[in-house]
């Protein structure tokens, strides 16, 4: 059998012509599409990895800032600590002084009056102490303070027990009565829906009210109908000042 060449020259001329148009019209879309799909997925990785590297950059800023926050919080109570234990030394000093005097002045006073005088001279003390205390709260009150005193007053929220939850609920229908929250500060609004979800993740569906009060210095109180919950300067002083009165009586 011959071979016929012109026929085996078209044969792979055909065949050269078929594999050009497959890879020009079938091949070649085929890999760009798989193309742009894989950098389609190179982006997508690329996004997430930004989006991973951005939310590790912030934690690692919140984490510092929390850090800062604890180290500042320690410096000022340690400065608080410093401060109350040198106004008390130093009172306890002009007391002792004082009552040394009104000793060799008066000896022959009776031990009733001796007595009046010496704790004269501790509601002097206290009321001093007292002073010195919500003046240097008040310089201390800031929005930052706050947010943290929100954050340990939701964790004492969370740790009342379930029966004095119980009893709150009970109270808070049949007064019809919400839940008023009062701050000395604007709260955000990340703040007020944390504390709005804390109330009602225990309190069912009580309407939640936020209002301001700066005479709260810096904190929180929540109230439902008479009954508070307190985290704030200004009601810490007052407990102070109650503590006091209760000493001098």
């Amino acid at each position: 059998m011959e071979i016929d060449w012109t026929t085996f020259a078209l044969e792979i001329i055909n065949f050269l012509v078929l594999v050009w148009i497959l890879k020009r019209f079938l091949y070649r879309p085929v890999l760009d599409t798989l193309a742009q799909r894989r950098a389609g997925v190179e982006r997508t990785l690329a996004e997430a990895r930004e989006i991973e590297a951005r939310a590790k950059a912030l934690q690692e800023q919140y984490e510092s800032r929390l850090a800062d926050w604890e180290e500042e919080k320690a410096r000022a109570r340690g400065h608080l600590d410093a401060e109350l234990t040198l106004e008390r030394s130093r009172q306890m000093q002009v007391l002792g002084e004082t009552l040394a005097e009104e000793r060799q002045r008066n000896a022959a006073v009776d031990a009733h009056e001796r007595q009046r005088i010496e704790r004269a001279h501790e509601i002097s003390a206290m009321a001093q102490a007292q002073r010195f205390t919500a003046t240097l709260l008040t310089r201390l009150a800031s929005p930052a303070i706050e947010a943290r005193l929100v954050d340990l007053l939701l964790e004492d929220w969370s740790g009342l027990p379930e029966p004095q939850f119980a009893v709150l609920r009970g109270a808070a229908e049949a007064e019809g009565a919400g839940v008023v929250v009062t701050s000395a500060f604007p709260l955000a609004p990340e703040q007020q829906r944390r504390i709005s979800a804390a109330v009602g993740a225990r309190m069912r569906q009580l309407a939640v009210s936020f209002r301001e009060d700066p005479q709260l210095l810096s904190g929180l109180r929540l109230s439902i109908g008479p009954w508070h919950l307190s985290l704030n300067f200004a009601d810490e002083l007052a407990g102070f000042a109650a503590a006091s009165n209760h000493v001098d009586r």
